[in-house]
């Protein structure tokens, strides 16, 4: 079942944003990050219903109020273009963090245009989607036409918004006039897909043309027919939600039948018995382990050398093996003698410790590993009982493995 919770993180001003996270059923296919409309918030109808129906489809959705808007801290007068682009930043950079990078850019009508700049940013975005966006983030000005003279005269004006006063600055108007779209249109390398309405009385079709005449394959276009600026219907969400999940498939979603299921993007193709491990291209460690082709799992090292932290590290799922092992057996015993263990848990740690430091190694010089397993038993047991479970812990067989002699075998395929 999807789910939606609440997260927040550090804008490029420095205040706390507001953000929702959107997560489907199961591991994410891919994670996607939302741009939303000019004065709007992360909560407007187009960007909720989308985000709704990309979980349905295995993506999860980053949306969150830029500096001054909605749930987020700041000052709406003192952001900027540029400003919002470096929020967008900031998200990709918390999703890096804590989730993973994202893959998918999506913005509407001025997001559109925030997320083609952000995007050369954000390197592990593979594909771009803009939804009625200006060709030019100076377009929000006629939105203010009317007060332009009196900003430009006194430094600043209020305005109204959606029905709703704002102050703009004179700062904004200098940043909008500042910005180089077409180049960085052009320079994208990633994959765009436009979609755009002709009949959009807020941002012309005329925008659309010249976004994607400016941009280099692979680029798409997708014609919203009589939907308005805001998709404002359902069904014209739901249809551009749809047709992005198809999209993505080619460029960042390139999983079969276990994509479809809410697996990861690039998990592999493993035969009953066997498991396979294989490079998602995602960040510098990240890999997708398919066990038996029943489980799909991600692996991962942490920040600090160099990874994402997406899953666990080779040595946590050695510990992880063990662990469940010793658990598993303990519980047969337990359950075979009828003593009354009401639960077990087992804490593991693995470190590297100089050989002369052990009296009972055979190696002398050097470093050894050690795992260190501490065993708790839940349960009106005896000391004798805990003794004996205790023992029992090491005729687990993943223990027997890892102390008796391993042929391992490499080919090259």
């Amino acid at each position: 079942m999807a789910t939606s919770e609440k997260v927040s993180f550090p804008g490029a001003l420095g205040e706390t944003l507001a953000a929702r996270l959107d997560l489907p059923d199961g591991v994410p296919r891919a994670y996607a990050l939302w741009a939303h409309c000019f004065s709007c918030t992360k909560d407007v109808f187009a960007a909720s219903r989308v985000a709704r129906s990309l979980t349905e489809a295995g993506i999860a959705v980053l949306r969150f109020d830029f500096t001054g808007l909605g749930a987020s801290e700041g000052d709406f007068a003192n952001t900027n273009f540029s400003s919002n682009v470096g929020d967008l930043v900031a998200a990709a950079d918390w999703m890096r963090e804590n989730l993973q990078a994202p893959a998918m850019l999506l913005g509407h009508s001025l997001g559109g245009a925030a997320v083609l700049v952000a995007a050369g940013k954000v390197p592990e975005a593979k594909a771009v989607i803009t939804i009625g966006a200006p060709a030019d983030p100076g377009h929000v000005a006629h939105h203010f036409q009317g007060a332009i003279d009196e900003i430009e005269a006194k430094g600043e004006a209020e305005v109204l918004l959606v029905g709703r006063p704002f102050r703009i600055k004179k700062q904004f108007l200098d940043d909008i006039q500042d910005q180089n779209m077409q180049a960085a249109i052009s320079g994208l390398k990633k994959a765009l897909l436009i979609f755009h309405s002709p009949v959009d009385a807020t941002v012309g079709i005329d925008n659309a043309q010249r976004i994607y005449e400016a941009a280099k394959h692979p680029k798409s276009f997708v014609s919203l027919d009589d939907a308005d600026h805001l998709l404002s219907r359902k069904e014209d969400a739901e249809y551009v939600a749809g047709v992005i999940a198809a999209w993505a498939r080619r460029y960042v979603c390139t999983g079969d039948a276990e994509a479809a299921q809410g697996k990861p993007n690039m998990a592999p193709t493993a035969e009953p018995g066997t498991v396979v491990v294989e490079e998602t291209g995602q960040g510098k460690f990240q890999n997708a382990v398919s066990v038996g082709g029943r489980h799909v799992l991600l692996a991962d090292e942490p920040p600090d050398v160099g990874g994402t932290d997406t899953g666990p590290g080779p040595y946590d799922f050695l510990l992880t093996a063990l662990g469940a092992c010793t658990a598993m057996t303990i519980r047969m015993y337990a359950d075979f003698k009828k003593l009354p263990l009401d639960k077990v848990r087992v804490v593991l740690k693995h470190d590297k410790v100089h050989a002369e430091d052990c009296t009972d190694c055979e190696t002398k010089t050097g470093k050894l590993d050690r795992i260190v397993r501490d065993l708790h038993f839940e349960g009106d047991l005896t000391d004798e009982q805990k003794q004996r479970l205790l023992e029992i812990a090491d005729k687990c067989p993943v223990h027997k493995t890892i102390h008796s002699e391993i042929v391992e075998e490499s080919h090259l395929v």
